[in-house]
Formats: structure tokens, C-alpha cells, sequence
């Protein structure tokens, strides 16, 4: 039977070329659910196309033009975070696929879990902010969370066939982004334009500005530690700026196995589809000879301060990666908006992680008022910066 997806957060990055496997792959996937937030002509088209069960507005203002849209074909239609919450728990999902961006991802990830859904994910957030709930959870009702991002799936891979050898250290590669090696007088004068072009991938704004200040590299690094029950000391960075190289596990005997390929997200997504199956793909393939050398270095973690904040926040434990990751995403929607420097990005996270109330042992709760009040303090200290 084929397998019924719903994927939340659909008409994003990852949402979109999750559909372009789907597209591709009929006769194994059919798309059960859709939701998005606000782009309902996107929902719209997606939904003629793929023609779910239901689809979910978040923006409830845009409710009657998605359902008068749709109104000829067979889809429910519903809008608002709470139609959202019950969609995931339908007996006819077969696994979920979260693609929705920042921290809005948590309690819809929970909720299907809690309903035993299988869950293909793609949202760091989740994970960087109550990684502990999570996968407790996870076990205790025997759900299986597959990884989407690439670094992840690599980690993932790496270890089929190797879960009941030790892992000695995980290797998460970083191409750099687009101011490898760039001084901090270039990185004040930095624009959006330039942060937003990405050598190599393809991603959402949000994520490519994470990349640009290597702060995605340090969300990886939070959610390597929960996904694959590591130590912190246990999860290194290399920059790698051929991308080809997706990550690499080293295990006790000092065996290190890598997974490889072109930068293309389509795969990790059809993998975590799939598994354990590997489908066959019309992707292009990496072919040796167009890459002669693939290289790599030490980040430079004194100039890009993020990955070393993300450290830090990770190893203080309890609420502190909920405020680096809630005073991160304000901080980069100010620079998109242009009231912040690149370089004041890392001000803006540091100035929260110093002032806001840290709760060493944290619940669900917890992590909800945690993120009200950074985004208070992000917003604060910001009008400062203007």
C-alpha cells in the first residue's frame, strides 16, 4: 500500500521538492494532509495538484479563500494552530513530515508522536529547543523520528547496519557559507542580498542566514546530540566547502564512514520516506572526476560567534538552546527587515542569553514562557540597535 503523508509546512523549501518526491515516486507515496501558514495560493495549487484529505490554514484570515478554492474537489479544508494540532492525529497519516520553520513546529510534533505517527523531520527547532522531551517521548511510544536535513540523514546512514557499535565522535560537515574566510570589517558591511546566496543549497530564508553566520551549524550540532544520544564533546564541525561530503560517524576502532553526494535535499527527504528502502532516483550523480579535491578546515568559531553560542547554550543545558534559538530567529528576521547588522545578530543572541531567566531543569511550559520572553528581550534589545 502506498505510504500517506502529511507534511506541515508544504509550501516552503523543503515542503515543496518533499512533493517534488512524491511527484515522482506515485506508486509508493500519496499526500494525506497539506498545511501551511499564510501562503494559501501556494496551498491552493498544491492541493489541485495532490488532491489530500484535508489541508490546514494557519492564518485563519485566509480561510475562506482556500475553502471557496477548493470547494469543488473533495478536501476539508480547516484553518488555525488548533485545526493543526488535531489534523496530525488522523488515523489515515501514516507518517508525518515536518517541514514547518522555527519553534511554531514543537507542539504539532509532539501531538503526532503522542498519536504514534512516524515522523520525517526537517525543523531543527524542535530539537534545539526540548530535544529531551522529544525523544522521550519518542520511546516511550516506540515512534520512529527519521531525520531530513542532510547532515542528519548522513549521520543516519552511517549507522545502518552500525547501531550496536559505539559511536566515538559524529563529524558534521559545514560548507561555510558565502563568507568563508571573510574578516569581521567585511562582515559589518554585509547585506541581505549577498547573505541570502548560498554557494551551494537551495533553502528558505531563514535557514540560508543560519548558514551565512554558521548558526545552523550550531542548531545541528543540538539536534545531532538529542537524535543520536551523544555527548557534546562527542560532535565536531569541519568545514567543507565542496559540500559533497554530507557528514561522517567515527566509531571506536577508528573507522570513519562518510555519506556522499551532490547537494541536493530531494535525497534525504526520499529516504526518510522510504526507509528502509533505497528508491531509485533520476537525481544527478556525483561523479568523481568534477571534483578532484574536496578539502577541509577548522570553522572559525571567534569570528562567526553563533557556533560557539549554540556550544555554549548546549552544554549549560535546561532552557538556554530555547533562548539562543528564539533570540536567533528574531535576530535574523531583523537583518532580513534591516534593522540589524550581520555582525549585530550575534549581539542580539548573546544579550538574551545573559539576561533572560535561565531554568536549569525545564518542562514543556517552561520552554513556551522561555520563548515569549527572549523574543521580548530580542525585540527590546534591538530597538536599541535600530
Amino acid at each position: 500500500m502506498k505510504r500517506r503523508i502529511a507534511i506541515l509546512g508544504s509550501t516552503g523549501s523543503i515542503g515543496t521538492q518533499t512533493l517534488d518526491v512524491i511527484r515522482q515516486h506515485s506508486d509508493h507515496f500519496e499526500v494525506e494532509v497539506l498545511t501551511a501558514q499564510s501562503s494559501s495560493a501556494g496551498l491552493i495549487r498544491q492541493a489541485i495538484e495532490f488532491r489530500p484529505n484535508s489541508v490546514v490554514i494557519g492564518d485563519e484570515a485566509r480561510y475562506h479563500e482556500v475553502n471557496n478554492a477548493l470547494a469543488q474537489y473533495d478536501i476539508k479544508v480547516y484553518a488555525g494552530r488548533d485545526a493543526l494540532l488535531q489534523i496530525v492525529e488522523m488515523e489515515t497519516i501514516d507518517m508525518v513530515l515536518v517541514a514547518m520553520v522555527g519553534f511554531a513546529a514543537l507542539l504539532p510534533t509532539l501531538r503526532a508522536i503522542e498519536a504514534g505517527k512516524p515522523i520525517a523531520i526537517a525543523n531543527k527547532e524542535t530539537f534545539v529547543v526540548a530535544g529531551e522531551i522529544v525523544t522521550k517521548l519518542a520511546r516511550e511510544k516506540a515512534v520512529n523520528i527519521f531525520p531530513v536535513d542532510s547532515e542528519h540523514s548522513a549521520i543516519f546512514q552511517c549507522l545502518a547496519g552500525e547501531f550496536h557499535n559505539p559511536i566515538e565522535k559524529i563529524i558534521l560537515t559545514a560548507s561555510g557559507g558565502p563568507f568563508r574566510e571573510k574578516d569581521r570589517e567585511f562582515l559589518a558591511q554585509v547585506t541581505k542580498e549577498q547573505a541570502l546566496k548560498h554557494p551551494n543549497w537551495s533553502m528558505g530564508c531563514k535557514v540560508t542566514i543560519d548558514s551565512a553566520t554558521l548558526m545552523n551549524k550550531g542548531l545541528e550540532v543540538i539536534e545531532a546530540r538529542w537524535l543520536f544520544n551523544v555527548a557534546p564533546q562527542q560532535i565536531e564541525v569541519v568545514v567543507h566547502p565542496q559540500s559533497i561530503i554530507h557528514s561522517m560517524v567515527q566509531f571506536a576502532d577508528g573507522s570513519i564512514k562518510a555519506q556522499m553526494g551532490l547537494p541536493d535535499m530531494r535525497l534525504p527527504i526520499q529516504y526518510a520516506l522510504s526507509y528502509p528502502q533505497r528508491l531509485a532516483s533520476d537525481f544527478p550523480r556525483f561523479n568523481f572526476a568534477d571534483f578532484p579535491e574536496l578539502t577541509f578546515s577548522k570553522p572559525d568559531s571567534e569570528i562567526f560567534r553563533n557556533l560557539a553560542l549554540a556550544y555554549e547554550a548546549l552544554g549549560k543545558g535546561g532552557n538556554m538552546p530555547c533562548i539562543l534559538n528564539a533570540a536567533d530567529e528574531i535576530a535574523v528576521h531583523a537583518f532580513l527587515k534591516d534593522k540589524v547588522g550581520f555582525m549585530q545578530m550575534t549581539a542580539v543572541i548573546e544579550y538574551c542569553m545573559q539576561h533572560v531567566s535561565f531554568i536549569p531543569s525545564s518542562v514543556y511550559e517552561d520552554y513556551v514562557q522561555t520563548d515569549i520572553e527572549t523574543r521580548l528581550k530580542a525585540e527590546e534589545i534591538i530597538s536599541r540597535l535600530s
